[in-house]
């Protein structure tokens, strides 16, 4: 499955320009070319990364930034702002706000490709080199294939600790059932999400007062919080 990347821009040859350089380098890509379009699409879709435009219509893209920095199923989501303002003052507000980095117009596509790639690489590094990860009274041992809690350790099967893991490396960021088959059972093609349904499910009876920890968003997938 590839790497789902929404460009936010309200002119149509950036659009297509930044369209055509990505599904080259191999990425879904998606577009919005208002702010209320972007906040609607990336709620919807969960995307990988987003590369925002500052100036939009109808919302701006500072304050797309700050709803989606606001919202707990977006709010993990990797923000590059594409934009023509090059002032060291928008530079250093977008990234106040939350934006991983800021592209200034106009722009090489090849290396706005390899800032994207390095900025995704860089996040799925951090996530998968942790060897415990505690979350409340929750803590996984990912070298032992353990997961305690309260100090009581729960018997999951191969899977169901493999489907916790990706989770608790994600906290807080929603896990499409899409993603999740690719990530924990290998497919890369959809081939039935109700197989993610049915394992948290039975994650969820054998996790007892745990379970708190695991949240479903409806119509989107699944995370773990802090409780």
């Amino acid at each position: 499955m590839k790497a789902k990347i929404l460009i936010v821009d309200d002119e149509a040859d950036v659009l297509e320009l930044v369209e055509f350089n990505l599904k080259a380098a191999g990425y879904e890509v998606l577009t919005a070319a208002n702010g209320t379009q972007a906040l609607s699409k990336a709620k919807q879709h969960l995307p990988a990364l987003v590369l925002l435009d500052l100036m939009l219509p109808e919302i701006d893209g500072l304050d797309v930034c700050k709803q989606l920095r606001a919202d707990p199923a977006t709010a993990a989501i990797p923000i590059i702002m594409l934009t023509a303002k090059s002032e060291e003052i928008d530079r250093v507000l977008g990234l106040e706000l939350g934006a991983d980095d800021y592209v200034t117009k106009p722009f090489s596509p090849r290396e706005l490709a390899l800032r994207i790639k390095n900025l995704l690489n860089r996040r799925e590094d951090k996530e998968t080199k942790r060897e415990q990860i505690q979350i409340g009274d929750l803590l996984l041992d990912i070298p032992r294939h353990e997961i305690t809690f309260q100090g009581k350790q729960l018997d999951l099967t191969a899977t169901e600790f493999k489907l916790m893991t990706v989770l608790a490396q994600r906290k807080g960021r929603v896990q499409s059932r899409e993603q999740l088959l690719k990530d924990v059972w290998g497919y890369d093609s959809i081939i039935d999400t109700r197989t993610v349904d049915t394992h948290m499910r039975r994650l969820r009876e054998k996790l007892g007062d745990a379970s708190d920890y695991l949240d479903t968003v409806r119509g989107v997938g699944y995370r773990i919080l802090d409780r």
